[in-house]
């Protein structure tokens, strides 16, 4: 199987400029635990922005919501990989870069999103669909 038949095709994007205010009221609205940045120009690179990243700089370090933009706290460059990869070295690149998620990047174009429980449900469908 390869990654186009798990990723996201449907993916919530963020302005680097918003506020973590902002990223959690889209989180909250849509039911997720990331969001992917946003490019601010053609040579940038996408980023990614989840729970982790707002516990660890607003808990952990005393961040304010209000003050803090998602640039500052971001993930950014996040590993990407190409829709036509197997998702076996999609799931050995996840282990050996201890990341829950993975950017789907074709032609420099954002194209989906796969997350640890991508890969995980993927297996969990196969395992039900071959018993």
């Amino acid at each position: 199987m390869l990654v186009a038949g798990i990723m996201k095709k449907d993916v919530i994007t963020i302005d680097p400029l918003a506020t973590v205010r902002e990223v959690l009221v889209m989180m909250k609205e849509h039911g997720v635990r990331s969001l992917v940045v946003e490019k601010r120009h053609s040579g940038d690179a996408y980023g990614v922005i989840a729970y982790r990243d707002i516990a660890r700089s607003v808990i952990a370090e005393d961040g304010d919501i209000d003050l803090l933009n998602v640039y500052d706290i971001a993930q950014k460059p996040v590993l990407q990989v190409s829709q036509h990869l197997d998702i076996r070295y999609l799931a050995r690149l996840m282990i050996q870069y201890s990341v829950k998620h993975v950017l789907v990047i074709d032609n420099n174009d954002l194209q989906g999103f796969v997350s640890d429980t991508d890969v995980v449900g993927s297996l969990i469908e196969r395992a039900l669909r071959d018993r």
